[in-house]
């Protein structure tokens, strides 16, 4: 039995409250985009904003675009946007730099307020750029310890100061209890720090109901701010006035016009500035944050539920033989399917070729992730039937798509 048609499908792209949406992206014609979890789709409007900026802010008005623009301001008024999103709240996120850097500062910051305690609590399954940070942060500090998190009551103690997770794994698509890790973390009188990349625009996010102390994110996949686009920091306001940037720069002074010599950090998340905003990017980021300002997040998370269960019921009648690796229960899993396939990579190279844009993941994990912003019903069920159709007459054994591409 078909476990649904592309009518049936149709049918429930028609009654999608958001299926205005997808008016709003450039999507080229023919093309099934599952890597919205990875590079989100542009929208219509980023390119007549971004040449505003650059023709009128900076050709016309030049310098005194700082001020008439408003681009000084860029880092606090842009995380004031992306706050609504997270669940945060006024002046406690900054947007800037990148989630790497991010993760240095917060990182950083969050160690000294827990003086005594010398044990950081990572992952190994955190995206790599999480671990490595982490490395370069108690190589920099001294004296820290990288503790693997295994079962999580393990490896919490007296000794641990913070710990770095992400809310969803960006292989699998698992999802964690944000406010359960978080309490659990607190309870042992840690703090607690989350990676939010794979999980912001895609999932609901409440940092201040869960009580989180500080997290990092990006905002070039769900959110559509485009390639290199500004991360974000959080900083609850609690300990703003305590926390401090490692990377004390002149933004982050709390009077960067008075050029006085030693550094005197600002006042709240403010200090958690570095260099000067590129002022480009943030443009078109708050392109695509003039449209999130109009999405309510629970439809977001409905559509996601759905996408990602329609999809994953067509491929286990389409294509038996994959593994899923991506949690089955809705509430366990993010906005993303992930198949185990030892021979992944070609399989995707083959997809990619017949208009269906997945990603792959070493050393076996094929990726779909679904932008419920802009993707249908009839996408999820073309996708499933193409991927059936390229296992099925092994389209993915030619050689050509063995060959290694720079970004996989």
């Amino acid at each position: 039995m078909v476990t649904a048609s592309r009518a049936d499908c149709y049918a429930l792209d028609l009654e999608d409250p958001l299926r205005d949406m997808r008016a709003e992206f450039s999507l080229p014609s023919g093309v099934t985009y599952l890597l919205g979890n990875s590079l989100g789709a542009l929208p219509k409007r980023t390119a007549a904003k971004v040449a505003h900026t650059v023709e009128t802010e900076w050709g016309r008005d030049l310098g005194a675009s700082w001020n008439t623009a408003g681009w000084w301001d860029l880092p606090q008024t842009t995380g004031d946007r992306l706050a609504r999103l997270i669940g945060a709240g006024p002046g406690e996120v900054l947007a800037g730099d990148s989630t790497s850097t991010n993760i240095f500062k917060v990182m950083a910051a969050a160690l000294p307020l827990r003086p005594g305690r010398r044990v950081i609590v990572s992952d190994l399954e955190n995206f790599p750029t999480d671990r490595y940070v982490v490395e370069g942060v108690a190589r920099a500090l001294g004296s820290y310890e990288i503790r693997d998190i295994g079962s999580l009551d393990e490896a919490l103690g007296d000794d641990v100061a913070a710990v770095l997770l992400s809310h969803v794994d960006y292989r699998t698509g698992a999802l964690r209890d944000m406010d359960a890790v978080t309490a659990r973390v607190h309870a042992a009188g840690a703090l607690m720090i989350w990676d939010l990349c794979h999980s912001a625009g895609a999932v609901p996010v409440d940092l201040r109901a869960a009580d989180a102390d500080f997290a990092v994110g990006c905002t070039y996949k769900y959110l559509n701010g485009g390639p290199g686009a500004p991360a974000y920091l959080y900083v609850a306001e609690r300990h703003q006035d305590a926390a401090y940037n490692v990377v004390s720069g002149w933004h982050g002074h709390a009077d960067p016009f008075a050029f006085e010599p030693n550094y005197r950090p600002a006042d709240g998340v403010r200090r958690f500035a570095a260099g000067s905003p590129p002022v480009l990017s943030y443009s078109a980021l708050n392109a695509s944050l003039d449209i999130w300002q109009t999405v309510d997040m629970a439809q977001i998370r409905a559509k996601s539920v759905a996408l990602t269960t329609l999809f994953i019921d067509l491929v286990d009648e389409l294509c038996p033989d994959l593994t899923l690796v991506t949690p089955r229960d809705p509430a366990e899993r993010g906005s993303q399917v992930s198949y185990r396939n030892r021979d992944g990579y070609p399989v995707m190279r083959a997809l990619a070729e017949r208009g269906v844009v997945g990603d792959y993941r070493k050393p076996d994990i094929m990726r779909f992730g679904f932008a419920p912003l802009y993707l249908r019903y009839v996408d999820v069920y073309d996708a499933a039937t193409v991927l059936a159709e390229v296992l099925g007459k092994e389209l993915w054994r030619e050689e050509r798509y063995r060959e290694p591409l720079t970004v996989t």
